[in-house]
């Protein structure tokens, strides 16, 4: 096995070596700069007008039939007090052959709200193809294997949910009842 190169850098005048330790205090620091932004993009648990605009993208993107990424759909939803359809982007997790919706806001997210007060009735887009859908809400001592399956699928939500896929089980335990989730379920037309 070959040792790893060490990086330099200059700081002031001087070049300063960096081994693997400093490489990755570096990336932690970029990465908590990454994850403090995303949170105050969601300040109050609503995207502000700069991820309001993000997300109107990933609808497109995600409803898109070639474009769409592998866990990206739509989630369409009629709303609580407008009573017009809402399309909110959402990543689609998958653990021990189910499918399962996550809000990394927690349970006053709109998406969530709406979702209860329409009994769970929604429709998920997914490559260009819509399919009516009963969204049935897992109780929070049984979310937190769906919660470290999502964090691995949704990297952007690790900032809200403040674990990643490689943290303890009791860790996702604690966090699991300020994290709806809600298990997909097929309904006819």
């Amino acid at each position: 096995m070959r040792p790893r190169a060490r990086r330099s850098r200059v700081v002031g005048r001087e070049r300063v070596s960096e081994g693997p330790a400093e490489a990755r205090s570096m990336s932690r620091v970029v990465l908590g700069g990454v994850a403090a932004l995303k949170r105050v993009m969601y300040r109050g648990g609503r995207p502000n007008t700069f991820m309001r605009f993000v997300n109107r993208l990933d609808v497109l993107l995600y409803g898109a039939r070639r474009l769409s990424p592998r866990s990206g759909a739509v989630l369409k939803v009629k709303g609580r007090r407008s009573g017009n359809i809402t399309s909110v982007p959402v990543a689609v997790t998958t653990y021990r052959n189910a499918e399962f919706l996550v809000s990394m806001l927690g349970p006053d997210a709109n998406w969530v709200r709406n979702v209860q007060a329409a009994g769970g009735k929604a429709t998920l887009r997914r490559r260009g193809r819509e399919t009516p859908v009963l969204l049935e809400e897992v109780p929070a001592e049984q979310r937190a294997e769906v919660l470290r399956r999502y964090v691995a699928v949704a990297p952007g939500a690790r900032p809200h949910l403040g674990l990643g896929p490689t943290a303890p089980l009791p860790e996702f335990r604690r966090i699991a009842p300020r994290h709806p989730v809600f298990r997909i379920r097929e309904r006819p037309r």
